[in-house]
């Protein structure tokens, strides 16, 4: 008889797995019949191979690494910046009304962008790579801290004030317990384009990290390492994101919206 922790066990690990299993089935006995040609899209067994070369070598982790060191510091600026100008900018709606205009513009400009010009201003060192990163994360952050705020319940706020808390209590007590769903939204939205930033920074001018594998391989006709380094960035983003919410629900379990999930 099949019991409800079985089912929960099924529904929660096995079923994730069934689609992408059965893609790389059918990916597989595709490449085998030769419908589709090796030099585009080898098989998941030979890239398979290929990536357990690039691990045994040492050569993938030292991309990886490096790649990961670029977000790491990227998005530590970045959901730094945007957490602490959320809390002014949502605090102070003078503040908002004066930098209305400064942020609308810059909001909607492409990431990769700010690449040429980062790299004029900066060169091609770290610092251009970082900075990228942190202009991406900065605008997901940002958004999700005022809107969070903001959208703290009144009810909580005048229970503070009739019981006389000072401002820096109703802050850290009230207002920032209430937005923290919506500032991790925002950190997991910045995550994911931090990597994204700093791909596009490795792709244009870079001689280490998950872009530059990805861009040399190009050049080399090898397929198979190229999806090696776009599904190394897929698991890490992935990984990274499960880390996030892991946090998430640890710091948030008064949160009934967090159950069930991982």
């Amino acid at each position: 008889m099949v019991t409800n922790k079985t089912l929960k066990i099924v529904d929660r690990f096995l079923l994730p797995v069934v689609i992408p299993a059965v893609l790389l089935m059918l990916w597989e006995f595709l490449a085998l019949k030769g419908v589709l040609r090796s030099t585009i899209l080898p098989a998941p067994s030979i890239i398979g191979a290929t990536l357990y070369d690039m691990v045994v070598t040492g050569e993938l982790w030292g991309h990886l690494r490096t790649s990961l060191w670029r977000v790491i510091q990227g998005f530590t600026l970045g959901s730094s910046f945007g957490l602490i100008a959320g809390l002014l900018i949502s605090m102070s709606l003078r503040l908002e009304r004066s930098l209305l205009l400064v942020t609308g513009i810059l909001r909607p400009i492409p990431i990769i962008a700010w690449v040429p010009v980062l790299i004029l201003w900066m060169g091609i060192d770290e610092a251009s790579k970082v900075t990228v990163i942190s202009i991406g994360t900065f605008w997901p952050v940002l958004l999700n801290v005022i809107q969070g705020i903001r959208s703290t319940d009144r009810k909580h706020l005048e229970v503070a004030r009739i019981l006389g808390k000072s401002r820096s209590t109703i802050l850290f007590h009230v207002v920032l317990p209430s937005a923290l769903p919506s500032i991790f939204t925002g950190l997991r939205v910045g995550i994911g384009i931090a990597w994204m930033s700093v791909i596009g920074a490795e792709l244009i001018a870079a001689s280490q990290g998950l872009g530059f594998l990805i861009a040399y391989a190009r050049e080399l006709s090898q397929a198979d390492v190229m999806l090696v380094g776009v599904a190394c960035i897929g698991v890490t983003g992935l990984l990274i994101d499960i880390l996030l919410r892991c946090i998430e629900k640890r710091l948030l379990r008064w949160n009934v919206n967090l159950s069930g999930n991982v």
